[in-house]
């Protein structure tokens, strides 16, 4: 696996392999088995596959949450050459953002609700930084996991409002065996965290109605951001030990 930091240098190996499938895989590292099977699932379909691990601090509403953030460089670096990924892009915020964030996407529907209530700017970073992203890296299909399902709806609509070129492709949940959605933020739950976490999967597919579910995470210790319906799914943002987790389902 070559590692990437610069715009120039993949341009460079751009050039001698544009020929050929590319999938790409967008990531703030911290990988875990999430992330990995969105790495297989490039595998199987393109010929080439470039992972990035980018930190984006413009998605980021709370500093710290930011500065706590679960991730080390050379653990993501291990975990992709064990898996046989092809290219690491790991750009700095200045390759990344050489206008300094003057200028941005932003949506105005989808992105004002759910996790855009309470995360004001999040998904202008979002979809700024994977806009950037896509045009460096110019893949044929790029990998997102459903878990952030409101993000792969955004990101999918913005490619096809700016006519891009590439295929968004939604790859399910990963979860443990106990449920609990595969998320690098799960690392930051104590070990009576991790054996309550489980709990908001179970809740979220339960036969109970949605004032019954608030109540029964209430109860088991969560603080609700939001739990609601949309277009078929059902959406939850909790905290446990002050760590945001998300999931969601669809509706029975």
């Amino acid at each position: 696996m070559k590692i990437v930091k610069t715009v120039e240098e993949w341009n460079e190996i751009y050039s001698t392999i544009k020929n050929k499938k590319i999938g790409f895989v967008p990531t703030m590292g911290g990988l875990h088995k999430g992330h990995l099977s969105l790495v297989k699932k490039s595998q199987e379909q393109n010929d080439i596959t470039v992972v990035s691990v980018y930190l984006n601090p413009t998605q980021f509403n709370d500093k710290k949450d930011l500065a706590t953030y679960p991730a080390n460089f050379d653990d993501d670096v291990r975990l992709l050459e064990q898996n046989n990924a092809d290219y690491l892009f790991a750009p700095t915020y200045s390759v990344i953002y050489p206008d300094d964030y003057r200028y941005k996407v932003s949506e105005n529907d989808l992105s004002r609700i759910l996790c855009g209530a309470s995360r004001p700017g999040h998904f202008d970073g979002v979809l700024t930084v994977v806009m950037k992203l896509l045009n460096i890296i110019r893949p044929e299909n790029a990998y997102f996991g459903e878990k952030d399902f409101q993000q792969y709806k955004l990101l999918d609509g913005m490619v096809k409002a700016f006519f891009m070129n590439v295929n968004i492709i939604p790859c399910p949940i990963v979860r443990e065996e106990n449920g609990l959605a595969i998320s690098s933020r799960n690392r930051k739950l104590s070990e009576t965290g991790l054996k309550t976490a489980p709990k908001l999967h179970e809740v979220l597919t339960d036969k109970s109605s949605l004032e019954e579910k608030k109540a029964e995470l209430e109860k088991a210790g969560f603080k609700i951001d939001y739990l609601t319906e949309q277009d078929g799914r059902l959406y939850a943002a909790v905290f446990l030990e002050d760590v945001r987790l998300i999931d969601n389902v669809r509706c029975e």
